[in-house]
């Protein structure tokens, strides 16, 4: 996944998911190419594949769960993910939380198969101590935050560059932020305070115009 980027969470609202996902995805595309930017998109696993067959940008699944190949019903194996056509993996995003033992073996059954990991945290503290799992990508995402009208980048700009400062003390891993972020002058600012890109939701997925709203966030990478 090229930096910076913009990473697109379609959730399981009922404009990304089935059908919906798959007309989001082709808008998701057509932004990246119109743009040049780089764009990914993390969509149910149940979208997977029909996504991923519609779409080059990276599509990454919302979850992974630490398990190998056996009598694991109703969980997520890795090689069933990555064969579905995931690029990637989202882990331990506030509504999806993890134990550390979890994570940590959900990120080497990811590495074992070649998914790209990114690792949410909720505060700069628990950034650090998840780059010690060394993952792709790291996103910062103050819970509070997430779904409102106000960006982490204007509201708690200091949680981006603590965190940043905190994670390099363990690995050079780069480092995106979430919550509330809907415009380009939010992502701009994100990307001035050291974050390589964001981690987006509602404000694109349940837009009125999706793809303007998309537009407006490209415009704020570098």
């Amino acid at each position: 996944m090229k930096l910076p980027i913009i990473i697109v969470n379609f959730k399981a609202y009922a404009q990304g998911t089935g059908k919906e996902a798959e007309k989001l995805a082709k808008i998701c595309q057509e932004v990246a190419d119109e743009t040049s930017k780089s764009i990914a998109i993390a969509v149910e696993e149940v979208d997977i594949r029909n996504v991923s067959q519609l779409v080059s940008i990276p599509v990454l699944s919302e979850h992974l769960d630490p398990i190998t190949q056996g009598a694991h019903t109703g969980m997520n194996l890795a090689e069933a993910v990555k064969e579905n056509g995931a690029s990637g993996t989202i882990l331990n995003h506030s509504e999806d939380r993890f134990r550390i033992d979890q994570l940590g073996q959900s990120v080497k059954r990811a590495k074992e198969v070649g998914l790209k990991t990114i690792i949410c945290a909720n505060d700069p503290k628990t950034a650090e101590a998840i780059a010690a799992f060394n993952p792709d990508l790291i996103a910062v995402e103050p819970p509070e935050l997430i779904g409102g009208d106000i960006s982490v980048s204007t509201a708690k700009p200091e949680i981006i560059t603590n965190t940043i400062s905190r994670v390099k003390r363990v690995a050079n891993i780069p480092v995106l932020c979430g919550a509330g972020v809907k415009t380009g002058a939010d992502v701009k600012k994100a990307v001035e305070l050291g974050a390589k890109g964001v981690l987006v939701a509602s404000g694109i997925v349940k837009a009125k115009d999706p793809r303007k709203a998309l537009l407006d966030l490209a415009s704020g990478l570098n």
